[in-house]
């Protein structure tokens, strides 16, 4: 007994040692003296020749420019590695750019608040993070002085209100450690919930539906959708069939804008997203084809549909070389 209670006590003292060494350390990203909170009039974001690197002789963005206008809707698609996850950090600022600069409204992000920039943008991300508490609690960090009833609205407009009273203990239910006691659909409408609750100006949603099925992927669209409208809201996506009502399209490889306009316009010019679209289309057919071969019990006749399904990253890789 007592060797358990040393070794416990023991690690415990490893652990703190551990968390005062992350304590200590000076933040890269710091506010500039003198810096003052953003001003958000109508939410313009505009990216202007930024490059980007994590390492010295690697640039992930080389030169990069376009703009979000007040309340539309701007997504940015292409191969993995093309640095779309990149520009959501540097939106938040977790990193600063290498040249170029970030604006919102015209202010220069560096020039700002962190604290300001960060609650001026809300975040609904591919994996959610939630809190080992109740489902309240978990949406009303998005806005922790809101009332019973503002939370219970944003879980309607979220779509998982029903879900949450036909529980025992409703709104009272505990999560579980990362949510683990939901599932990844249940997740992401607490993380709407949550940012409607905050009502941002700006919205960044990366890869929200990636994780999810094609049917809960349809029901989490259409309640990002709604909480979208008349926000300015920048859509990084790997599925294309997430972004076809977007006011402008972004195909990113390697590190430059290589493609932009709508879904149609880029369809038509038949380059990268038109050889995307059609390898996804593709890999969704299979899926359709190999499901409802399990479903019925009935050999999958198309032998075809199954590498179809595995090759998809390794053919969006082909369409990003050729272009």
């Amino acid at each position: 007994f007592l060797g358990m209670i040393y070794r416990e006590i023991k690690q415990a003292i490893v652990d703190i040692e551990a968390m005062f060494s992350v304590l200590s350390r000076d933040p890269e990203i710091e506010d500039k003296p003198g810096a003052g909170a953003l001003q958000v009039n109508g939410g313009t974001v505009r990216f202007e020749n930024v490059r980007f690197s994590y390492e010295a002789d690697r640039e992930i963005l080389k030169g990069i420019s376009f703009e979000v206008p007040a309340g539309r809707t701007v997504a940015i698609v292409g191969p993995s590695g093309a640095g779309k996850s990149t520009i959501s950090r540097l939106m938040f600022r977790f990193y600063d750019v290498k040249s170029g600069r970030i604006t919102i409204d015209g202010q220069d992000i560096r020039e700002v608040t962190q604290e300001s920039l960060r609650s001026a943008i809300g975040m609904v991300p591919q994996d959610t993070v939630l809190f080992n508490d109740t489902i309240a609690y978990n949406i009303r960090y998005g806005r922790q002085d809101a009332s019973e009833a503002e939370v219970e609205e944003a879980a309607k407009l979220a779509q998982i209100d029903p879900f949450i009273r036909a529980m025992p203990k409703g709104y009272k239910t505990e999560v579980g450690e990362r949510g683990l006691k939901l599932s990844g659909g249940e997740k992401q409408r607490v993380a709407i919930a949550r940012t409607i609750l905050k009502a941002p100006p700006i919205l960044l949603l990366d890869e929200a539906t990636s994780a999810l099925d094609s049917h809960t992927e349809k029901e989490i669209q259409n309640a990002l959708e709604r909480v979208s409208e008349g926000r300015t809201t920048l859509v990084i996506a790997h599925r294309l069939s997430t972004v076809i009502g977007a006011d402008e399209i972004l195909v990113l490889s390697q590190g430059t804008v290589a493609e932009r306009g709508s879904h149609a316009e880029l369809l038509a010019k038949g380059g990268l997203y038109a050889a995307l679209w059609r390898r996804q289309r593709e890999a969704d057919d299979a899926r359709e084809k190999l499901a409802a071969a399990q479903e019925s019990d009935v050999p999958v006749l198309d032998k075809d549909a199954v590498p179809a399904v595995r090759l998809v990253d390794h053919h969006e890789d082909e369409a990003s070389s050729a272009a």
